[in-house]
Parts: C-alpha cells; sequence; structure tokens
C-alpha cells in the first residue's frame, strides 16, 4: 500500500439545515465534538450534552467563540433523567428540534468469556439505553411537530467483529436494528432514521509510542489511512439535509472502504 493520504477538509455545506435545532450526545469529545464542529458551520443551533461537564462546557465556549449557537447539559443519557433533562432543556430554549444525533457511547468492553452481567450491562445496555431514551423522548416531539431526522452513530463492529469487544459489538448490531425498525414506524409521520457507522477515527493526537500502532491499523484500510471527526460530521449533516430526502432506514459506512473487503492486503484466501 502507498503512502498514507493526509484528508482534506471538508467543505461541503448544507442551506437547508440553517436555522435548525440539532440535539448532539457525546460532545466531551472525538467524533460528538467533530459532528458539532461540521453542524455549527451549518449555522444550526446546538444541544449538547455528554456526561462531563468540565469538558463539555469547555467545547461548548469554543464553538461560540466562533459564533455558533449552542448551549450545553451535563447529563448521564443511560438514564430516563438524564434524557428527560437534556430534552427538556432543548425544548425550553428553542421551542422544537429537528435532528437528534445519538452519538454518546460507553466504548469500552471485554471478550465474552469475561462479560459477566455487570460488565454486560455497562457495555451492551448501557449502550443502547443511551440510544433509546432520547430517541423515545424526541420522535414523539417530532410526530407532534411534523417530522424530523434521526441519525445514530452506529460502528463497523455492528456488522464484523473486533477481537474482544462483544458487549459494544452486539450494542451496535442492535442500533442498527433499531435503526431500521424506527425508520419504518416513523416514516408515515415524515420522520427519517438513518445511522452513520465510523471506521477507524483519528479523534486525539497521537502520542509517539502509539504511531506505529496505528499506523499498522491503518495498513489494512483500502484508502490507506484514518477517518476525522469532520468527515464523520459531514455524513451526519448529508443524512439530516434535504440532499438525503428519500434516505431512511440506511447505514452509512463511513470507513475508508474497510467493511467492503474480505481480507487485509497481503493475505490471500
Amino acid at each position: 500500500m502507498g503512502e498514507e493520504q493526509a484528508p482534506r477538509a471538508v467543505s461541503a455545506t448544507f442551506p437547508d439545515l440553517a436555522g435548525k435545532t440539532a440535539v448532539v450526545s457525546g460532545t466531551s469529545r472525538g467524533i460528538g465534538c467533530g459532528i458539532a464542529e461540521f453542524l455549527g458551520r451549518q449555522e444550526m443551533r446546538l444541544v449538547l450534552s455528554a456526561r462531563s461537564a468540565q469538558a463539555g462546557e469547555a467545547f461548548a465556549a469554543s464553538l461560540r467563540a466562533t459564533n455558533v449557537e449552542c448551549f450545553f447539559v451535563a447529563a448521564d443519557l443511560a438514564t430516563p433523567e438524564g434524557a428527560q433533562r437534556v430534552f427538556d432543556a432543548a425544548v425550553a430554549r428553542y421551542g422544537r428540534v429537528d435532528l437528534l444525533v445519538n452519538n454518546a457511547a460507553h466504548v469500552r468492553s471485554w471478550p465474552l468469556l469475561a462479560l459477566d452481567e455487570e460488565k454486560y450491562r455497562t457495555s451492551f445496555e448501557t449502550n443502547m439505553r443511551m440510544v433509546y431514551g432520547l430517541s423515545y423522548l424526541v420522535a414523539r416531539h417530532m410526530v407532534e411537530k411534523g417530522g424530523g431526522t434521526i441519525v445514530h452513530i452506529s460502528s463497523v463492529g455492528g456488522l464484523r467483529a473486533h477481537h474482544g469487544l462483544s458487549g459494544y459489538d452486539a450494542s451496535k448490531g442492535a442500533i442498527d436494528a433499531l435503526t431500521r425498525s424506527m425508520a419504518v414506524e416513523l416514516a408515515p409521520h415524515h420522520i427519517r432514521v438513518n445511522a452513520v457507522a465510523p471506521g477507524l477515527t483519528l479523534t486525539r493526537t497521537l502520542r509517539p509510542e502509539w504511531v506505529e500502532p496505528f499506523k499498522k491499523k491503518t495498513d489494512g484500510i483500502p484508502l490507506g489511512r484514518a477517518g476525522t471527526p469532520e468527515e464523520m460530521g459531514a455524513a451526519v449533516a448529508f443524512l439530516a439535509s434535504a440532499a438525503a430526502a428519500y434516505i431512511t432506514g440506511q447505514v452509512l459506512y463511513v470507513d475508508g472502504g474497510l467493511t467492503a473487503q474480505l481480507t487485509p492486503p497481503g493475505i490471500n484466501i
């Protein structure tokens, strides 16, 4: 495989999103921040949420410094109380929710033989609750308002297995199934539901000792590099926009071709 190509900044714009309200969960770091930044550039009004108040408030302040209208709500979205707090704050401030992005997730998991009851709840059940809780509230609201868009952030792990992440992968597969079910049930109410499934994504600056192991991972990706949080944000914006008006119930793999291949480079079967 040739030299890794650095990604270019995403210049796509979706004017029809301007002035609309988006709730984005998991916006204290990583992909969630990339999604929020991209939606902010579309002039959306943002309601941000994560468990870490310090990191979340700092991120919201950085967006406001670039003239993005947003505010942050600290909440544990794995609880009904947390989901209700975020939903109530969004409606109180902006009156409606046009887009829900369910990005928050508990990434840690364990191999199947170590996945006892407590660890199962921490991985699989927590991830499902963080998607279901807000979706339930927002979907009912969107029915009353005449429509909207919901985008779940899934993973390539919902289609292909990671080593040692049984609970996490199972939760993402369940989220993919929920995406299809919600899309079918909510279509008559003019609500579209899709998912974005990121592959390997560079979400932080690599420490020197991480560079080589990370490079080995990118060697197995057809496009030869990791994705960026901005690219995940662009995919979300596309699915939320009028450009995707006839797309619902789909999982969009933003993975550099990772899930398209049978085997990684250098292995012939």
